[in-house]
């Protein structure tokens, strides 16, 4: 099985060493037909852990059945698992399958396995060993074949020398273990889920914003996320809407961060709506990304050559108080390294999507010169030499 295409398809994101663990678990398990106990915090990604597993697997042409055993009310978890018969209670008007049978030939997986009832639990443990179960008001037992992914948060062996788990159960489950890492056991990867959650929220809402500060993707680095992964995506996703500026910076996520409350008064500098398709949409904001990281590389590689001037936003000289200052302190990291090999991206060079990103926002703005210049935080003087640079001038009167 190939790493990569998995880690695709299964929307895991990450190239830490502890989620790369997850990933190749997942290309080692997924194939043998065994039960699997995947253990993290609430919102460290398991369900991606479990579909994963099903996708990969012998029954990925089968169904995959999700069941949140804590959301069930214990006096009806049997019937849900299970199925019963007409008239096994009150409200039993006519025979239902339950979840086990739903999934035959296929996946089951058991979330928040922990939050079982002790006397569902030796039904459960009948059908992984033998794959029979009785619905209850039956008298005859049924029979199905699937495979049993289950998940919690909670520590089981606690749980079992307590008393609210069984052991044989809870050995049962353990056949292969795979832990989900917390958010802040796996830092580096911030950045990677920031810009995808960023993506997939404004594509979905035809949105147009500018992107993260680098120091807003540090100060975010530091904070726990004791929410994990999903925490960081409503994070995100609530910035993007509620913060002022397209480009979010560190003052707003310290702000966000320190306020328990959101501020949700009109906010005149809201993205802006785009009516076009989710695919224009995100290759739009694609190029305004790569557009502005090419503006930061440059800039730190004139910081790094003796000599060089440095200019600011408005096309004036930067000039350092003492020779201290002309170190750079600033680096490119892992993930802008790994956009940027070659100066290019994909097939395109760094050049060509600078250009495509002037000539597209020089559209948007109907060749509002300012206004273009604005958006792409750069001089008008830059702007023009960069129009005269790229010969746009001809394009943008056609």
């Amino acid at each position: 099985m190939n790493i990569d295409r998995i880690q695709r398809a299964s929307g895991i994101v990450g190239r830490s060493d502890a989620i790369q663990q997850v990933i190749e678990m997942v290309v080692q398990v997924a194939p043998i037909d065994i039960s699997v106990l995947v253990t993290g915090e609430s919102g460290t990604g398991k369900e991606m852990v479990a579909k994963a597993l099903h996708r990969n697997s012998k029954r990925s042409h089968e169904e995959l059945v999700t069941v949140n055993c804590g959301a069930i009310p214990e006096g009806i978890i049997e019937s849900e698992l299970f199925g019963h018969k007409k008239g096994a209670y009150t409200d039993a008007r006519e025979d239902r399958k339950g979840y086990f049978e739903t999934a035959n030939k296929g996946t089951i997986f058991l979330d928040e396995i922990g939050e079982t009832p002790l006397e569902t639990q030796v039904k459960l443990l009948r059908v992984l060993e033998s794959g029979e179960f009785m619905p209850v008001g039956a008298s005859k037992t049924k029979r199905t074949d699937v495979r049993v992914v289950a998940a919690t948060n909670k520590d089981l062996a606690e749980l079992v020398e307590k008393g609210q788990f069984r052991q044989d159960l809870y050995y049962r489950l353990k056949t292969v273990t795979i832990n989900v890492p917390a958010l802040r056991h796996r830092v580096e990867d911030i950045s990677l889920l920031v810009e995808r959650f960023a993506l997939e929220f404004t594509r979905s809402n035809d949105m147009v914003y500018r992107g993260f500060m680098p120091e807003a993707i540090r100060a975010m680095k530091n904070n726990p996320w004791n929410g994990n992964v999903r925490e960081l995506k409503n994070f995100v996703e609530s910035i993007i809407v509620l913060e002022r500026g397209e480009r979010i910076t560190v003052e707003m996520v310290d702000k966000q961060l320190g306020n328990g409350t959101v501020n949700v008064s009109p906010n005149p500098a809201l993205p802006m709506l785009m009516q076009q398709p989710p695919e224009a949409a995100e290759r739009e904001l694609i190029l305004r990304q790569l557009f502005l990281l090419r503006q930061d590389v440059e800039f730190l590689k004139q910081l790094a050559t003796p000599g060089s001037v440095v200019m600011d936003k408005m096309g004036m000289p930067m000039i350092p108080q003492n020779s201290s200052e002309i170190t750079p302190t600033l680096h490119i990291d892992e993930e802008t390294e790994f956009f940027i090999k070659n100066g290019s991206i994909g097939d395109m060079s760094i050049e060509d999507l600078e250009r495509e990103a002037i000539e597209r926002t020089l559209r948007f703005f109907n060749n509002n010169r300012r206004a273009t210049a604005k958006s792409l935080g750069m001089s008008e003087r830059t702007l023009y030499r960069k129009i005269d640079q790229f010969g746009l001038e001809r394009k943008i009167k056609k």
